[in-house]
C-alpha cells in the first residue's frame, strides 16, 4: 500500500509539471513509453534497479537516451526519481499518471464482455450508450467470452451491469424452482 501512495504522489506531481508545461497527454506519452521500456525489455529494468551502477551513472544515461525525445522536465523528474531511489516505482508513477489524465479528461475504462465479436459499427453505438450512461467518455475494453451465451456484461469501476443471457436464464431457472406450481393433482 505504502509503494501505491507513493507512486500516486509522484503521479500528481508529474502531472502538476506537465499542466504547467507541454501538456499532461504529452507527458503521458513520455512516461508511459519510459513504463513500457522497463516492462518490456529486462536490460533496461536491470539498470534501473541495480545498486551496483550509481545514480550519477544512471542519471547520465537517462540525460542521453531521453534529454532530445522527451520534454526535459520530464527527464528532470526522472532524474528525481533516482536521486529519492523510487526508479522501481515508475511503472506504479505511469498507472496513477494515467489514471490522472483519465480523471481530468473525463474518461473511465469499462471492461466489456460480450459472447461474440460485434462491428466497429456496434462498438462505437456501445461505446456511445455506455458514454451516456456513466456521464463520461467510455473507453471500452472488450473481450469475447462465449460462456454468457448472449448479451453483454460491462464492468465501470466497481459497479456490474450483467445484462448476460446467462444471468437471464439463471433467474428464470431460480423463480421456476421457487414458483408454487400447481400439482398434478389440482391440475
Amino acid at each position: 500500500m505504502r509503494d501505491e501512495t507513493v507512486a500516486r504522489n509522484y503521479a500528481e506531481t508529474l502531472f502538476e509539471l506537465a499542466q504547467r508545461h507541454e501538456g499532461v497527454e504529452v507527458y503521458q506519452a513520455g512516461i508511459e513509453a519510459v513504463a513500457r521500456l522497463i516492462d518490456e525489455n529486462p536490460d533496461v529494468r536491470t539498470f534501473f534497479e541495480t545498486p551496483r551502477i550509481s545514480g550519477a551513472e544512471k542519471k547520465a544515461v537517462i540525460r542521453r537516451a531521453f534529454g532530445e525525445a522527451l520534454p526535459k522536465h520530464l527527464v528532470n523528474f526522472l532524474q528525481i526519481t533516482i536521486d529519492k531511489r523510487r526508479q522501481r516505482l515508475l511503472r506504479d508513477i505511469a498507472r496513477a499518471y494515467h489514471a490522472l489524465v483519465d480523471e481530468h479528461m473525463n474518461r473511465v475504462h469499462v471492461e466489456v464482455t460480450l459472447a461474440r465479436e460485434l462491428p466497429e459499427d456496434a462498438i462505437e453505438e456501445l461505446k456511445a450508450v455506455l458514454g451516456r450512461m456513466l456521464g463520461r467518455e467510455a473507453i471500452p475494453h472488450v473481450r469475447i467470452k462465449p460462456q454468457i451465451l448472449g448479451g453483454v456484461v460491462v464492468r465501470a469501476g466497481d459497479t456490474i451491469y450483467d445484462g448476460s443471457l446467462r444471468r437471464r436464464l439463471d433467474g428464470m431457472r431460480r423463480r421456476l424452482l421457487h414458483a408454487d406450481l400447481p400439482s398434478a393433482a389440482e391440475a
